[in-house]
């Protein structure tokens, strides 16, 4: 693990006050922390300072933090960056809004200083060596699907995508052992880690985008267990 000095984050928040309660808490850690005030700026400041984490509103003026978060994800030069929503809203549609523009956590403010630095540490662990599994370079050759670690895309009939880093991992991890269920507690501990809290859907909406991608033949539901990837 790195020493906190080395983490960059970026906090976006288009009220003042907060970034300033919420930078004054992160940087006493020893963190890092650059601030933006919307979202266009965010996204100048993280191609500059390439952030390992970025805690992001939801609401704001002009281009909001699921618009944010959408172009962020499709910045190659972004591609690892951890995304964390911070919001006041709790609703369950807001959440999947976010989860499906490729974000990892959710946060709900107002969050005791204690607590948050708690899951920023419980986030930035992702960066470890180990954090994923450890499939072949190339899994499935028959069936024309293709994992590059190296590049960290995948390959399918030829044709190269360029995914969020989750669903990578979910797709990484069933492509490790094809035709096993991995159960969702299995998959929220390898691909998020146990330490984090996502919201229930969280799994099934980044099956529903990787079915969108890879076709909807290979991976499968076992009702009530999980998923499992089969040819």
């Amino acid at each position: 693990m790195m020493e906190n000095n080395k983490y960059r984050i970026l906090l976006v928040d288009d009220e003042p006050d907060i970034l300033e309660f919420l930078s004054y808490n992160i940087e006493k850690e020893g963190f890092e922390v650059h601030t933006a005030q919307n979202g266009r700026e965010a996204i100048e400041i993280a191609r500059k300072i390439k952030p390992h984490l970025i805690i992001l509103d939801v609401m704001m003026p002009e281009m909001d933090g699921v618009e944010t978060c959408d172009v962020i994800r499709n910045d190659d030069s972004l591609k690892n960056v951890i995304i964390a929503f911070l919001t006041a809203r709790s609703e369950d549609y807001s959440q999947i809004a976010g989860f499906e523009a490729g974000a990892d956590d959710y946060i709900t403010k107002p969050i005791k200083p204690k607590v948050l630095i708690s899951r920023i540490k419980a986030l930035l662990k992702r960066f470890k060596p180990d954090e994923l599994t450890e499939p072949n370079s190339k899994v499935m050759e028959k069936t024309g699907l293709f994992i590059d670690r190296e590049r960290y895309v995948v390959i399918n009939d030829g044709i190269e995508l360029d995914l969020p880093k989750k669903e990578f991992e979910l797709l990484a991890l069933l492509l490790s052992k094809p035709d096993k269920v991995f159960t969702r507690d299995e998959i929220y501990s390898s691909v998020w880690g146990d330490s984090i809290i996502v919201g229930d859907r969280t799994i099934d909406v980044h099956i529903r985008k990787l079915r969108e991608k890879i076709g909807d033949d290979h991976i499968k539901t076992t009702k009530g267990v999980g998923y499992k990837y089969v040819e």
